[in-house]
């Protein structure tokens, strides 16, 4: 046996059906599609949503509220948690902050904020940082590292 000599199964393949070619191939002169009428017509049919004239659900329901498809959400944290829950010279990441239960799901991304005061030394590498967080990480003896922060940031 070789590629040549491969047939499909039996059944598995029939031909395309040709609609409107004829009596003889028994779905001939008006192609199953009746006399007349709308759905007899080039184009023909209602479209999606039309209910013959009724008021159409979609626009019958009240619409509620704007969601923008180019948010982001971010999960924030605060300095002071992170001097709370960690010990001095902890390299603190994405995983460590879900090890300890401080985030369970990062969505778009986690930030660490500036609000309260550090006296720990860590090592901070989270998707973004507030300007504030970065002059405390570094003031405290620490480092930090943005994954996600823009070019443009960076330079200033």
């Amino acid at each position: 046996m070789d590629l040549s000599q491969l047939k499909g199964a039996e059944g598995s393949r029939s031909n395309n059906f040709r609609r409107g070619r004829g009596h003889g191939s028994g779905n001939g002169k008006t192609a199953g599609k009746g006399h007349k009428g709308q759905n007899a017509r080039s184009g023909g049919g209602v479209r999606p949503g039309f209910e013959g004239g009724q008021m159409p659900l979609y626009r019958r329901i009240p619409k509620r509220g704007f969601k923008c498809r180019n948010s982001k959400e971010i999960v924030a944290i605060n300095l002071s948690l992170l001097n709370d829950v960690f010990d001095e010279g902890t390299v603190i990441d994405i995983d460590a902050l879900k090890n300890k239960g401080l985030v369970s799901n990062e969505r778009d991304g986690v930030k660490v904020l500036g609000n309260g005061e550090l006296t720990k030394k860590f090592e901070v590498v989270v998707d973004y940082l507030s300007a504030s967080a970065k002059e405390k990480i570094e003031k405290a003896g620490g480092s930090y590292k943005a994954l996600k922060e823009k070019e443009s940031e960076k330079e200033d």
